[in-house]
């Protein structure tokens, strides 16, 4: 991998690991728009100010939008959450495997 590439991938994990950045992503993964307080509670345990700051980080990246609905994922959130659809098969697995232990 090249170094633009690196550079692409390292900008897309420092936004996605910050605090509650996929969850929020994860609670739109439906394609149901949600208010901010529908949205608040599905992330859970997230204030006001945090998920403010994570929407309009998130809205930035062009992962989401607001419509008159509420707030949805956009095509190119929509692509992500897509290649991260297998996170649900391999954590499951990764939590039965841990519980065997």
């Amino acid at each position: 991998m090249g170094s633009k590439e690196n550079a692409a991938v390292n900008q897309l994990l420092e936004r996605l690991e910050r605090r509650y950045a996929l969850r929020v992503l994860w609670a739109l993964r439906d394609g149901h728009p949600q208010t901010f307080r529908l949205l608040q509670d599905s992330v859970g345990n997230i204030t006001p100010n945090t998920l403010n700051t994570r929407i309009k980080e998130l809205r930035e990246a062009g992962f989401l939008d607001h419509g008159s609905e509420g707030y949805i994922v956009t095509s190119s959130g929509q692509d992500l959450l897509k290649r991260l659809s297998d996170l649900q098969a391999f954590s499951t697995r990764w939590a039965a495997a841990r519980n065997k232990k």
